[in-house]
């Protein structure tokens, strides 16, 4: 680990941002350019002494998801990412799965999207990152450990994430998932992620198992989804999907017609569900 080369990239990363860039109100006059070492520590997910302790060439070898969080904090392209990793002495991911890495460029469209629910999630369905309002729709995603980020894996192994979706409207959500992790799988052969994934589901689920062997296909595009939300109760959203297609990424956006009851409640639960909300329910794709 090379802890002066790492210091100087940190500083120098956190100094061409402005609050803007990531989402941030630019608050009072700066006396210096770029953002504040308590906002890196804020959007990287750690506590400002850990990441000062970093720029000061004095901090502990950070793990790999904490060299991903600081990547994303600072925007980093991917040969930044990968730069970013060298220098803490680590192996940068390999490119030919779904990168983690959520680009620059996307992370800016998600900062800006302030009154729709929104989240980046790879093809297999992990999230990546989340918006304030996708965390007040779904749940907040990302404190969870990885393994209870990709939402297919919740949807068919965990009862509880099925919650945000009426009754009536489960058996059609499960068909599209495992239509869409078939069309991953088949295009991404050599990769493993998703074969692995497929094969811990058929294991795990008699639902996954069943509807896997329909073999239907079908990729993830704009449709209508309802959500049966604790606090502002059934929203009708159209969920409208950009691809990444480089980094096998989605951005995936809920948004509601004016004049709806659901654009009514959504502009509700931008109210309340931004001031203490942390609910327990899991979104899906």
């Amino acid at each position: 680990m090379n802890r002066a080369e790492l210091a100087d990239f940190l500083r120098r990363g956190r100094a061409r941002l402005t609050p803007a860039a990531v989402g941030l109100a630019p608050g009072a006059r700066r006396r210096t350019p770029g953002l504040r070492r308590e906002e890196v520590a804020h959007l990287a997910g750690m506590s400002v002494d850990y990441y000062t302790r970093l720029e000061q060439s004095r901090g502990p070898r950070p793990s790999r998801q904490m060299l991903t969080a600081l990547s994303r904090a600072l925007r980093l392209t991917d040969d930044e990412h990968d730069h970013l990793f060298h220098l803490a002495g680590e192996e940068p991911p390999r490119r030919e799965t779904a990168s983690r890495h959520v680009p620059p460029g996307l992370l800016l469209i998600l900062d800006r999207l302030h009154d729709t629910p929104a989240q980046v999630v790879t093809d297999c369905g992990e999230v990546l990152a989340q918006n304030a309002m996708g965390r007040a729709l779904t749940g907040d995603v990302m404190s969870r450990p990885r393994r209870g980020r990709n939402l297919v894996r919740l949807y068919f192994l965990d009862p509880q994430a099925r919650s945000l979706f009426p009754e009536e409207d489960r058996a059609d959500h499960a068909r599209i998932q495992v239509a869409g992790l078939r069309a991953v799988t088949a295009a991404r052969p050599d990769d493993p992620e998703p074969a692995a994934l497929v094969a811990e589901l058929r294991a795990g689920s008699e639902e996954f198992a069943r509807l896997w062997d329909e073999h239907e296909v079908a990729l993830r595009h704009r449709a209508t989804k309802r959500f049966q939300h604790p606090l502002v109760g059934l929203l009708e959203l159209d969920c409208e999907v950009m691809l990444s297609h480089e980094h096998h990424q989605l951005l995936v956006i809920h948004t509601a017609r004016p004049g709806t009851d659901a654009y009514e409640r959504l502009q509700l639960l931008r109210v309340v569900g931004l001031q203490d909300m942390t609910p327990q329910s899991l979104g899906t794709l």
